[in-house]
C-alpha cells in the first residue's frame, strides 16, 4: 500500500496509514458468512458501516435499519420484495439484525438519526409491530445506542431530503463515504462535491428537527397514542 501511494505521489500520511490499516486488516466480517446468499450491497453496507468512525443518518419513509425490529424489517421487506421465498426473507432479516452490532458491541460506533415524523406512524405491519418499534427506538435512546432527532410533519422550514440517506465518517475524512437509498436501488457516493452536498443536506435537515429530548418525548407520546 505504501509503495503504491508513493507511486501515485500521496504524501497524506495520515490517510496513507488508515489505508493500510484497513488493507492489513485481517479479521474475517461477520457479513462474509452472507456471501453468495445475500446480494452484494447488503455485504459492502455492512462492512462499511464496521470501519466507520461515526454514523449518521436521515430517514423519511422507515425506521432506519439499525433501529429496526425483526417484525418491522420482515414487514418492509416483504413489502419491497412480495415475490421473496422465506428462504431468502429470513437472511435479509438475520442480517439486518446483524448490523446492530456496530452501535451495540463492545465498542460502539456514535449513531445519530434523524427520523420523520411520517416513518414513526406509518404501519409497515400492524399495531403490535409499530408500537414494539417504538419502544425499541426509545430503548436504544435511553441505552445510548443512538442520538435521535424527529421532524414532527407541521415543522416548518423541510423541505424534504430526497431520500434516505447515510453519512460514514471515515478513519480520515478523505475516507468518508456517503450512502443514498432509493426505491431504484442503493448508491455509494465517495466524491468530496457529493460528499459536501450531503453535509450541507444533513446541517439543513438537523436545524428542521427537535432536539434529542423532545424527540424522545415525541417518540413516546405516539406509542401512547397506538
Amino acid at each position: 500500500m505504501r509503495r503504491l501511494a508513493a507511486h501515485y505521489a500521496c504524501t497524506d500520511e495520515a490517510l496513507i496509514d488508515a489505508l493500510v490499516a484497513m488493507a492489513t486488516d485481517r479479521t474475517r466480517g461477520w457479513w462474509e458468512e452472507y456471501r453468495g446468499v445475500l446480494p452484494p450491497v447488503f455485504l459492502d453496507m455492512a462492512e462499511a458501516e464496521h470501519h466507520a468512525a461515526f454514523l449518521r443518518e436521515v430517514v423519511i419513509t422507515h425506521v432506519p435499519g439499525l433501529l429496526q425490529t425483526p417484525d418491522y424489517a420482515r414487514a418492509v421487506f416483504r413489502y419491497m420484495r412480495p415475490e421473496l421465498p422465506g428462504s431468502e426473507l429470513e437472511p435479509r432479516v438475520e442480517h439486518r439484525m446483524r448490523r446492530r452490532t456496530v452501535i451495540e458491541g463492545d465498542s460502539p460506533t456514535p449513531y445519530d438519526t434523524i427520523i420523520h415524523e411520517f416513518a414513526l406512524r406509518i404501519r409497515v405491519a400492524d399495531r403490535q409491530a409499530s408500537l414494539a418499534q417504538l419502544r425499541r427506538i426509545l430503548e436504544q435512546i435511553e441505552q445510548g445506542h443512538a442520538g435521535v432527532r424527529v421532524i414532527p410533519t407541521d415543522q416548518d422550514g423541510f423541505a424534504g431530503a430526497g431520500a434516505s440517506m447515510m453519512y460514514m465518517g471515515g478513519p480520515v475524512p478523505r475516507l468518508d463515504t456517503g450512502l443514498r437509498d432509493a426505491p431504484t436501488g442503493t448508491a455509494f457516493i465517495d466524491a468530496e462535491p457529493q460528499l459536501n452536498r450531503l453535509r450541507t443536506l444533513f446541517r439543513k435537515v438537523e436545524k428542521a428537527s427537535l432536539d434529542p429530548m423532545a424527540s424522545r418525548d415525541f417518540i413516546h407520546r405516539l406509542s401512547k397514542e397506538l
